[in-house]
C-alpha cells in the first residue's frame, strides 16, 4: 500500500507545499478506497455492495445510493 500511494503521488507530481500534498493525498485514498475490490464483499467494491444491496432491499434506505457516488456527477 504504501508504494502504490508514493508511485501515485509523491514521485508523480511536484507539490509546490505540505498542503497540497496533503489534499492530493487524501483524494488518491478516497478514490482508492471507493474502487476497492474487497474479499469479504466478494470481490465487490463498498460503492457496488450498497447498490446491490439497495436493488435487493431498498426499504432499507431513506434515499437512493446512486445519487450519492463522490466526485463530479456529469
Amino acid at each position: 500500500m504504501n508504494r502504490t500511494i508514493k508511485e501515485a503521488t509523491v514521485k508523480r507530481f511536484h507539490y509546490d507545499d505540505h498542503a497540497q500534498l496533503k489534499k492530493h493525498l487524501a483524494d488518491f485514498i478516497d478514490a482508492y478506497n471507493f474502487g476497492r475490490r474487497l474479499k469479504t464483499l466478494k470481490g465487490l467494491t463498498p460503492y457496488e455492495f450498497i447498490c446491490k444491496q439497495w436493488t435487493l432491499e431498498p426499504d432499507r434506505f431513506i434515499i437512493d445510493p446512486i445519487h450519492q457516488m463522490p466526485g463530479l456527477n456529469t
